[in-house]
């Protein structure tokens, strides 16, 4: 409902006026943007992962946790076994999690409602649309006490189960993930294994798996097999939905990504952005190197993408390996900016400059877009990377910035001054809990076009402070 007074006292229609940041139209009041009434469609959500110890929860949980992020879903996940390390300090052995434990059963019971208060904190108090509340969850029990907390506080709860009988699976998890554990840093691997397998048992005795007529009114995901079959349940809303596309397309298998940036192209040398100008000598030279590089690299099955600007792909042809062009692939639209250079947009559009060294995420160009804008149009880029084993991507600056901060986990404040020079690979090795990053220089010259945040963002800046970080250029 609207507030009655609020609402006789606004003149409606109201005028309106563009945000000068992100380019939209917002109501005013007497010149000023008025408070903009927000119409939530969907309450706060929380995600809750049940399964047996070592099934991939945890993984499923920090892939998910920087996916919404990314996406710009605030959301935040909370490990219950890390609220259990707190509390205990020193982790003995699998007797803790026995079942006839007293002392054990109580500390994980009240370690559990200490990470649900955080999530009530979070997502009432600290504007958080998404939790992920990262524990077993193997009881009918627990997971009633959880709907009641949700609908107590006036959240939506999706349930996400990892059901796995693989043994080898399983024990490829124990290895690669539990020993590196804080649990076991004094053990030798037997002693870990031996002592983790004994802590599986401890939870099969009284492990009920969500079940399609006993809980056919709960939302979930039950993922079996590691994605080799899923059972998808009353998906409810928009970010459920999301969440059941995004867990349906990742996978482990290992592989790896290959980011890099065109060669140098004839605008790069002259300091001007956007455009699609071709490779200069040296891009050209370097696409040579990649090829070699590529080549010495004797990658199984490797797909090649590019954007559909001239400078990429023809840096992919010199690879002389077929490859797929992508619209979405394509570097940010600087609008009425393109093919400018930065002291030529300070000279031209001052205010447009500083808005953007302000807030360098959202700020959208006129008549362009913002790098925000570009996060949305690259998603079904980084679901397709999901799927996929080994790709190289061959793209721009402003792309490989959005694509790496995916990867990476990086803020939206970190995203647009991430650094990806000319010239160089990356290669990204995703693991366990993370990504591995190896940065490999080709060695041939180019230009550098990275800009950083100048000192000085007010409007009402000198030229010189403005064009502080400009790199050097023709």
């Amino acid at each position: 409902m609207l507030d009655n007074e609020e609402f006789i006292l606004d003149a409606y229609p109201r005028e309106l006026t563009q945000n000068p940041l992100k380019k939209i139209w917002m109501p005013c009041r007497n010149g000023h943007i008025a408070h903009r009434r927000v119409c939530m469609t969907n309450c706060p959500t929380l995600i809750v992962t049940v399964g047996l110890p070592a099934r991939g929860k945890t993984y499923i949980s920090k892939k998910l946790t920087r996916y919404l992020n990314w996406i710009g879903v605030p959301t935040k996940e909370f490990n219950v076994g890390q609220y259990r390390r707190e509390c205990l300090k020193i982790y003995k052995s699998f007797e803790f999690f026995r079942p006839d434990n007293e002392e054990g059963l109580r500390i994980r019971r009240q370690c559990a409602l200490a990470a649900l208060n955080d999530v009530r904190q979070y997502l009432s108090v600290e504007g958080g649309q998404v939790a992920v509340f990262d524990a077993t969850n193997t009881t009918r029990e627990r997971r009633g006490t959880i709907v009641k907390f949700a609908e107590q506080n006036g959240f939506k709860v999706f349930f996400v189960e990892s059901v796995c009988e693989d043994p080898d699976v399983i024990a490829q998890n124990i290895v690669q993930v539990k020993l590196d554990s804080p649990d076991y840093l004094h053990c030798n691997t037997e002693e870990a294994v031996e002592d983790f397998m004994k802590r599986i048992k401890c939870y099969e005795s009284s492990y009920q798996p969500l079940d399609e007529v006993l809980d056919r009114d709960l939302s979930y995901i039950k993922i079996m097999d590691v994605g080799c079959r899923y059972l998808v349940n009353r998906v409810l809303d928009h970010i459920q939905s999301r969440i059941v596309y995004y867990l349906m397309n990742i996978h482990i298998t290992p592989r790896s990504i290959y980011l890099c940036r065109h060669g140098e192209s004839d605008l790069n040398i002259k300091g001007r952005i956007g455009g699609d100008s071709g490779l200069s000598a040296r891009g050209k030279e370097y696409a040579k190197s990649l090829r070699k590089f590529i080549h010495e690299q004797k990658i199984n099955d490797l797909k090649v993408w590019t954007s559909q600007m001239k400078r990429t792909i023809q840096t992919a042809e010199c690879l002389q390996v077929p490859y797929e062009q992508w619209k979405s692939l394509n570097e940010i639209d600087a609008g009425v900016c393109e093919e400018m250079r930065y002291e030529e947009i300070q000279e031209h559009f001052p205010l447009e400059f500083a808005l953007r060294d302000q807030d360098k995420y959202r700020y959208r160009y006129p008549k362009g877009e913002s790098y925000e804008d570009l996060v949305q149009r690259l998603e079904p880029v980084i679901m397709e990377l999901e799927r996929q084993e080994n790709v190289l991507v061959v793209c721009h600056q402003a792309v490989m910035r959005c694509l790496l901060a995916y990867f990476l986990d990086k803020t939206a404040d970190e995203l647009p001054y991430l650094k990806c020079p000319l010239h160089t690979v990356l290669k990204l090795t995703p693991m366990a809990y993370g990504c591995k990053v190896e940065s490999v220089c080709l060695g041939v010259d180019s230009v550098n076009t990275h800009r950083d945040r100048p000192e000085n963002v007010k409007v009402q800046r000198t030229t010189e402070d403005a064009l502080q970080t400009v790199p050097a250029h023709l």
